[in-house]
Formats: structure tokens, sequence, C-alpha cells
């Protein structure tokens, strides 16, 4: 350090500055140690199954005016209220709400609960009971598609007996009333009515 009069450096004391820097260190690690101790790692819930249908068909198709006064809930896109952020397709929006950000705000961690082997067991019972209901409901269908195929059967069927029927009458008819015509045509002096049917 020179001490001449014309020397206009500025100065500095190195022993207190690194004495103050020293400090501020100190003082950043106490803190760091502190805000450790005070907080403790947040317990989140496993992640579980969905208990809701997610809405993707409302909006299919629909057109929406946008203005500057649109609440972002209303604007174009898939709304999330947990996030609150808007998405713009559905495919995204599945990402969206099956993603970290998403669970972390519904306060879950992205760990699965292991199952038991009695849970897996009960789990098998239910879905092999629900493939016998469908199974009886199949049969149900298909038993009432075949009643109604067996009835349509039969009409058709009691149908043809009816038309039968009435070309009989109607075939006896003609040959009751044939030799009485011929008779009055001859009388009348004429051979006929009309054509002939032989």
């Amino acid at each position: 350090m020179s001490m001449r009069p014309d020397d206009h450096r500025r100065k500095w004391d190195k022993d207190e500055f690194e004495k103050i820097a020293a400090e501020r260190l100190q003082a950043e690690l106490e803190e760091e140690e502190q805000s450790k101790k005070k907080a403790p790692p947040v317990k989140r819930e496993l992640l579980k199954q969905r208990e809701y249908k997610v809405d993707l068909d409302s909006k299919l198709g629909k057109s929406v005016v946008i203005t500057k006064n649109t609440p972002t809930a209303q604007s174009g896109g898939y709304y999330c209220n947990v996030c609150d952020c808007v998405v713009k397709d559905s495919i995204n929006f599945l990402d969206h709400i099956n993603g970290k950000k998403h669970q972390r705000n519904l306060g879950m961690s992205m760990k699965i609960e292991r199952s038991s082997l009695d849970q897996v067991k009960s789990r098998f019972a239910l879905n092999k009971r629900k493939l016998e209901e469908k199974k009886k409901e199949y049969e149900l269908d298909t038993r009432l598609k075949e009643a109604a195929e067996e009835e349509a059967r039969l009409k058709e069927l009691r149908r043809e007996r009816r038309r039968d029927k009435k070309r009989k009458v109607q075939d006896d008819d003609d040959n009751d009333d044939g030799p009485a015509q011929s008779e009055l045509a001859q009388i009348m002096g004429f051979s006929g009515f009309g054509a002939s049917k032989k």
C-alpha cells in the first residue's frame, strides 16, 4: 500500500472483508441447518385409482367464442382446476392428469401400494363374478333373439296358411260359379262374360 497523496486508488482492508465473508458463510450454513430441522419430509398418500370418469367428450365438436374477459376455465381447451392450468388437447390433458405435478398437487406420491395375496385373490374373484354375469346376460340376450326369430317364423307360417286357405276358397268359388255362368251365357246367346281361364 502506498501512502502517497497523488495515489487515488481505493484501498481495501483484506482482513476485515475476509472476516465479514466468513460470518456471512457461517450464517448461511446455520440457516440451512435450521430449515432442514424445521421441515420434515412430506408424507404423501400412495397413488390410487380415480373414482370419477374423465370428461373428454362434453366439448367435442362445439365452438366457443373467447374474449379478453373470458375466465381461464372457459377458454379453449381442457381446464384443470387442481393445478389451475389450461391444456389444449385431450391427449395432453390425460398426460397432465396422470403426471407427477398434478398428482403432487392432489397430495399423492407416484408410488403404488403393494397388493397382498388376499387382495389379489379377492380381485380375481370379483372379475370372475363379473365375467359370469356377462355370460348370463349374453345367454339371456341370445334367448330373447331366438324367441323373437321363432315368433317371426310362426307368424310367417300362419300368414302362408291363411293365404293358402283364401286361395282354396277362391278356387272353390270359381269352380261352383263356372257351370251356372255358362248356362246363363248360353241362354243369353253368347259364349261367356270374358276370356276363359282354360
